[in-house]
């Protein structure tokens, strides 16, 4: 019975062992995705400010007559 006690234990501890990384490392990728999430937010608003100019630039070309 003592056996089976020090198993149960031995494989709590690598549970609550495994838990503890998991949780961290959740915490890591999270970090990562905003910090991806703010990055695409920037990318996304110089396309479109570039787009834009982009837009006015050909809307000021003069219109070529065939």
């Amino acid at each position: 019975m003592q056996v089976e006690f020090e198993a149960l234990e031995h494989k709590l501890t690598q549970l609550v062992q495994l838990s503890s990384r998991l949780r961290a490392e959740n915490h890591k990728l999270r970090q990562e995705l905003v910090i991806a999430l703010s990055y695409s937010k920037q990318c996304d608003d110089k396309i479109t400010g570039a787009q834009s100019r982009l837009e006015h630039l050909l809307a000021s070309l003069p219109v070529e007559e065939k």
